[in-house]
Parts: C-alpha cells; structure tokens; sequence
C-alpha cells in the first residue's frame, strides 16, 4: 500500500476514503455549494492538498453514478495530479445535461481519486519506426459496432 500525505484547508472535510475495500477510486467531496446549468462547467475545490511519493500521479475520474443520472463530468478526464503539485485538489467538472441543471451541496462526493505508480520515459528520435501489426491505423481502424458498419457499408 502506498502512502499519501494529505493536508486538510477546509474545515470538517473528510479526507479521500474508498466505498468498498476493492476500489480504485476514494471519493473526493465538494466543499462548495454549486449549480452547474445545462453545459457549465466549474472548478470545484476539494479541501484538500495531497503529497504524491516520486513515480506516483494520482487521476481524477468521474463518479459513474453522477454521470448516469446527472450528466455530470470531468472536463479533462482523468485530470492528473502530479508528484510535485502541493495545492488544493479541485475538480473541473462539467453538466453534460442538455435540460436540467445539477446541484452540488458542500460534502457531496463529486469525483474519484485513482492513485498509480508511473513511468518517465527516455524519448529517444529515429528516422524510421519498427512495422507493427496495427501499423499506422488510428481511430476506428480496429472495426467498432457491427450495426453501424453495416449501415455505412450499404450507403453510397
């Protein structure tokens, strides 16, 4: 288990926690009463500052729950936190809703915490790649929902 150290600047904030012990992600709450209208966005503080060990960042992901019943979003998802940073933890978050705005109340858990051991790589420049199997093949190039295919591939 890695340790984290983690300083609170707001007042009766709980500290990040995990739901269940198998999870991932440990809840970041809200200290901030907030509505997000249809297509807002917001930077939303956390009451926390975390100290990363070296060869650790820690990513803000979504809450899935928030997102199926709210549209409620990270804009830069994950949002990354790197070893260095020592400021407040706060979450861009979006409203995806097209209608309806979402509030956010003070301890509300408005986002999760992945913490994970990362690599720096030695980016090293050559004139020419190796061949792969995928070779240059970018978005979509690995096929995607049969329906959809079909559909376009009867168009002319």
């Amino acid at each position: 288990m890695t340790e984290v150290l983690i300083r609170r600047v707001a007042d009766a904030v709980p500290i990040p926690t995990y739901a269940h012990p198998a999870d991932a992600g440990a809840d970041l709450v809200s200290t901030v009463d907030v509505t997000l209208a249809p297509g807002e966005r917001r930077l939303v503080p956390t009451g926390i500052e975390i100290a990363l060990p070296e060869g650790f960042a820690a990513f803000i992901h979504p809450r899935s729950g928030l997102a199926l019943r709210h549209g409620l979003s990270v804009v830069n998802t994950p949002g990354t936190i790197d070893a260095g940073y020592r400021g407040e933890v706060k979450v861009l978050l979006v409203n995806h809703d097209q209608h309806e705005a979402v509030r956010i109340e003070r301890g509300d858990r408005i986002a999760q915490l992945v913490v994970q051991r990362v690599e720096h790589a030695r980016f090293v420049e050559v004139d020419t790649l190796p061949e792969s199997v995928r070779g240059a093949g970018g978005y979509g190039s690995s096929g995607g929902h049969a329906s959809i295919e079909a559909t376009t591939e009867g168009s002319s």
